[in-house]
């Protein structure tokens, strides 16, 4: 299976990113990488059904810099249910300025993500369990969900981790779930993804935060 080129990386996300003239040279190199070395996992280890890589880069990695797009100003993301490191990863090569957490409780997922994250070169975290026994007092300015399992339970939980907004990726079901789960928060239109998939971005912001 042939690995996308940088160069076909970046016209594969100009609807989730733009083609603006910013440098997206190391961005996209930096996924191709992390492409290669999904593929060479997923060949052993079930990490994404999806496994054409122009496919993953327009569903996975397109969707996941959508996120980083619009998270606004912040400096800490927790990546709630990471799986194979989305959106997480891609936000961190996007913006490596953020200290970006990738919270995985399947022991095989959190070694790929390890080995991802020291193959990247990233100063990115890797917790290997349930976001749940993370220590009581740990908070991030930004908590990102994407296919988790259990959404009603992951939003709860991510309402007491997150200081300023929970971003979600999913379809309009997620309204009700958002509403029944976050009371206290404030949720603004939802984004349409780019793509015709219907995938809509929810972003849900403490009352009173900035």
């Amino acid at each position: 299976m042939a690995v996308l080129t940088p160069e076909r990386i970046a016209e594969l996300l100009t609807p989730y990113i733009g083609s603006g003239s910013e440098d997206r040279t190391g961005l996209c190199m930096g996924l191709a990488t992390y492409l290669e070395l999904l593929l060479k996992w997923n060949a052993r280890t079930n990490l994404t059904a999806i496994r054409e890589p122009e496919e993953i880069a327009r569903r996975h990695f397109g969707e996941s810099l959508f996120v980083a797009r619009h998270l606004g100003d912040c400096e800490s993301v927790l990546d709630f249910g990471s799986g194979a490191g989305f959106p997480g990863i891609p936000i961190q090569l996007a913006r490596p300025e953020l200290r970006v957490t990738l919270a995985e409780s399947q022991g095989k997922k959190a070694s790929f993500l390890r080995e991802a994250v020291r193959e990247l070169g990233l100063n990115t975290e890797v917790w290997a369990g349930r976001v749940e026994a993370m220590p009581s007092g740990r908070r991030f300015d930004v908590v990102t969900l994407r296919a988790v399992d259990s959404m009603d339970r992951a939003l709860v939980e991510s309402g007491k981790r997150a200081m300023c907004r929970i971003a979600v990726i999913g379809t309009s079901e997620l309204v009700a779930q958002l509403g029944r789960a976050l009371p206290a928060l404030s949720i603004a239109e939802p984004v349409l993804v780019p793509g015709l998939r219907g995938t809509r971005l929810f972003v849900a912001s403490h009352l009173g935060a900035e």
